[in-house]
């Protein structure tokens, strides 16, 4: 009985926490965690003998919220003291996995009856990037999403986007119709001058092939602006 005592006395006081956090998750759901505990959870699979609640909630202060953590760039993680390869391996597969879950929901399927989980498929994949990024997706009659591509990365605050080079690509595709998007790292989504500009040339590219530009979506951390919802398309 005392042996029993002293080897329960002599175990890290997070272990009784780590059970506590798995049974409020497991029962309750993700919805009765704090974002630090649901960072807490995913720490604990990588890193087994250590408390991570401080390493987690450093995590968010640094890069600002859970999003900005899961989509942060390796550099800036590793940079970050705490954190192993085995770490942030752990970290960026379930970002894959979030990613390529979401586009599991809209690809094969009319995107214009799914528009709120296509916003957070760019909201997701772009966002938090650190350098402009111009995304294509190209539908078909049916506007099914039959591609999804990265046509073009900048700067962090300007991304060359070439009409002609995009029509090609919908001819090979046999695309009918596309959505633009692409991500403001400044954190506002407003259009600027030049992508109006931008748009209104694609569009214009399109129209000899019948090729229809439904929308240009601008995504950033702080939101999304949509050309189509603004009438600049």
């Amino acid at each position: 009985m005392t042996q029993a005592v002293k080897k329960d006395a002599s175990k890290p006081h997070y272990h009784g926490h780590r059970d506590r956090l798995r049974e409020r998750f497991i029962n309750g759901g993700p919805d009765s965690l704090a974002d630090y505990e649901l960072l807490e959870l995913i720490l604990f699979m990588a890193i087994p003998r250590r408390d991570v609640k401080p390493l987690a909630k450093d995590l968010l202060t640094r890069f600002g919220n859970l999003p900005g953590v899961m989509n942060a760039p390796v550099g800036e993680l590793k940079k970050f003291s705490g954190l192993s390869d085995t770490t942030i391996t752990a970290l960026k597969a379930i970002q894959a996995t979030a990613h390529r879950m979401l586009k599991q929901e809209v690809i094969g399927k009319p995107i214009l009856n799914s528009w709120s989980r296509l916003l957070d498929y760019c909201a997701a994949t772009m966002a938090h990037e650190t350098r402009e990024s111009f995304r294509i997706l190209f539908l078909n009659k049916k506007n099914e999403l039959i591609a999804d591509e990265i046509q073009q990365t900048g700067t962090v605050d300007h991304t060359p986007a070439y009409p002609r080079e995009i029509m090609k690509r919908a001819l090979e595709l046999g695309a009918t119709a596309i959505i633009l998007c692409h991500n403001h790292p400044s954190g506002d989504p407003t259009p600027s001058q030049a992508d109006i500009d931008m748009t209104r040339a694609i569009a214009a590219a399109g129209q000899p092939f019948s090729i229809v530009t439904h929308d240009h979506i601008i995504v950033s951390k702080n939101g999304t602006s949509s050309f189509k919802t603004m009438g600049l398309l």
